[in-house]
């Protein structure tokens, strides 16, 4: 098969539309369910480049949750604590332990669960039955995959009443090396960004501080990696594996810092005792769930504690969790990575990323005023790397 007739592009007055190879060959897709559309598919070949590149520069099985061609999330299949099962609404699915690419998932889709609600979603590896069970039950558009086990295919065709969008993708495919795309009837052309993320890019480092650990490299090579296929501008703040904070397509890059370490903040504030005891009615689902966990942690947190209202939410009426009592929580975390699609401009990022717990940092450097963010950096005592190299992506 070398084109694939889609229903609509982008909106469904963007009429006709396919995937199709311009050289006569074959695509590198089989749909085994469902039919994706045009922006599913944006989705799923930005998703795949992702975890494919990931998993080659970690050697570490990896799952992203996409959502309008940026990833809310991508992460490591690494073990969870029992606190971040919680967070993530994962603590009941059977097998997760013995499931690294379920533990990617779990992480991936946990991060922004807000963002994440009808996700496209992308494996690393073979799908196999426990990921497939956590995915079944999740509110998603579809999922590519390099295969499925018999057992997991036969879960997820069941999914949205048989239609859910099921990609298997040759795993050997690699694309022409030069891309590209029309706006406006006139063609784009370039060359496909091939650039190694590795800890080789990770060697200058330009701060008084030098120590980087390896769980600060690996979480910086999550970072970029992330970064790589995200909207910019956009700034990625990560830790213990995974994406926990990405800030996509803003024009200012201080706005990104700030978006991206809103959620890494929701994130952390996610596993504070106080949420993960918070007395849910049995009957309230898990999406209904993340929109009051997300109300509960802003300052209009009355919206669902107020008498007459948190009984539709609540078995007893919860205590809030305070501007001062977050910043508390918050003021404990350390150890968080930071990466940069380009240079930071003015040291207001640096002092954005330091209430978000960020001690390790990657950008690309060449700023008039980098002298100024590299000594906002030593006043925190942060380890800083310019690596060179811009990511944008668009």
């Amino acid at each position: 098969m070398n084109e694939f007739s889609l229903k609509y592009g982008c909106n469904p007055n963007q009429k006709p539309a396919r995937i199709y190879m311009a050289n006569g060959g074959e695509l590198p897709v089989e749909i085994l369910s469902g039919r994706p559309g045009y922006i599913n598919f944006l989705d799923a070949f930005n998703s795949w480049q992702l975890v494919k590149e990931l998993k080659e520069a970690t050697g570490v099985t990896c799952a992203a949750s996409f959502k309008h061609v940026s990833p809310t999330s991508a992460a490591l299949g690494l073990p969870m604590s029992d606190a971040l099962k919680k967070a993530c609404f994962v603590q009941d699915v059977k097998g997760l332990d013995d499931s690294p690419l379920a533990l990617a998932y779990a992480r991936a889709r946990g991060t922004d669960r807000m963002s994440s609600f009808g996700d496209w979603i992308a494996l690393s590896d073979v799908c196999d039955k426990t990921t497939a069970r956590l995915i079944k039950r999740e509110v998603s558009d579809g999922v590519i995959a390099p295969g499925y086990t018999d057992e997991a295919l036969e879960l997820l065709k069941k999914k949205k009443n048989g239609n859910y969008n099921i990609v298997k993708i040759d795993p050997d495919y690699v694309p022409e090396e030069i891309e590209r795309k029309q706006v406006f009837g006139i063609t784009f052309e370039q060359g496909r960004n091939n650039l190694k993320i590795d800890e080789a890019l990770l060697e200058n480092l330009v701060t008084k501080n030098k120590e980087l650990p390896d769980a600060a490299k690996r979480d910086l090579i999550v970072a970029l990696i992330t970064l790589k296929y995200t909207q910019s501008n956009s700034v990625c703040y990560a830790v213990d594996g995974q994406a926990i904070g990405v800030g996509a397509g803003q024009q200012s890059r201080i706005h990104c810092t700030r978006l991206a370490g809103d959620k890494a903040d929701r994130w952390h504030l996610r596993q504070h005792p106080r949420v993960l005891d918070l007395p849910f009615l049995p009957k309230l689902g898990r999406p209904e769930r993340d929109n009051v966990i997300d109300v509960y942690l802003s300052d209009e947190y009355d919206e669902v504690l107020a008498d007459g209202i948190w009984q539709q939410y609540f078995t007893e009426q919860p205590q809030p969790l305070t501007r001062e009592e977050k910043k508390a929580y918050l003021a404990g975390i350390t150890g968080v990575a930071l990466g940069s699609d380009a240079f930071f401009p003015f040291s207001d990022n640096i002092e954005r990323a330091c209430r978000s717990g960020v001690s390790y940092i990657a950008q690309p450097g060449g700023s008039v005023r980098d002298d100024a963010v590299i000594d906002c950096c030593d006043q925190h005592g942060l380890a800083m790397a310019f690596t060179g190299i811009r990511l944008f992506h668009h």
